[in-house]
């Protein structure tokens, strides 16, 4: 688990769940209504930096076509940079795994989950057919176009790596949906996994009341006990 009074957030999605706009919704949230110290990172943008300098590669679609060992390199640059982050709450913006022509990558293997040290995994999902529907009408990426039996496989494959993490790392793990018309649901989902002020200040609060209802009912008792004493 990471240091205290850091969160560091994997949020994890397949193409066209979504993801980043729901993770940007919900860190304006954070800094904004909670007065959090919230940072975005999203890991394939520290990926492609490097694969910009040291590899010419042109685009983000470019770079996931590369062999699986040049992308592991470039996976460890990145997990290595998101380690040393020391914001209140660091949001990882990733994909669990990449797909390329030797089949699934995994996107966070062990050393790599290990080595950034997450205290939360989030995985946001949607239903396959409007998952479907965006990849196809989004014309600012070069999505790799799927029917929903494909893209229901591919989330499941997801949940599966998510779960892995999760024994790996001892990070919880969490599910939000983003079906059409719930962007703000999905977002407001990930504020209550993340901040942890609220959540105390919510258990405290109900463990005062539990103590203050356990006296009231022990002062009850003991008085009609006296009463009753009194009356023999």
């Amino acid at each position: 688990m990471a240091e205290n009074n850091i969160k560091r957030a994997i949020i994890v999605g397949i193409p066209g769940v979504g993801k980043t706009t729901v993770i940007t919704r919900a860190a304006e949230l954070l800094s904004t209504e909670r007065q959090l110290k919230t940072a975005i990172v999203t890991y394939g943008t520290l990926m492609f930096e490097e694969a910009q300098q040291k590899l010419g590669v042109k685009n983000r679609d470019e770079m996931r076509r590369l062999p699986v060992d040049q992308q592991g390199g470039l996976q460890e640059m990145a997990a290595r940079r998101i380690a040393e982050m020391r914001d209140g709450i660091v949001i990882v913006d990733t994909h669990l795994f990449i797909s390329t022509r030797e089949g699934y990558y995994p996107g966070l293997p062990m050393r790599l989950a290990t080595l950034m040290n997450p205290t939360n995994l989030i995985m946001v999902t949607a239903r396959p057919e409007e998952i479907a529907e965006r990849r196809k009408n989004d014309p600012s990426r070069q999505r790799d176009a799927a029917e929903p039996e494909v893209i229901k496989e591919q989330l499941e494959i997801s949940k599966m790596m998510l779960a892995s993490c999760s024994v790996i790392t001892g990070a919880p793990f969490a599910i939000v949906r983003n079906d059409t018309g719930s962007m703000d649901d999905a977002a407001m989902g990930i504020v209550r996994i993340l901040d942890t002020t609220t959540t105390a200040a919510a258990h405290n609060n109900t463990s005062a009341k539990t103590a203050a209802t356990a006296t009231a009912a022990a002062a009850t008792k003991t008085g009609n006990g006296d009463g009753g004493g009194g009356s023999k």
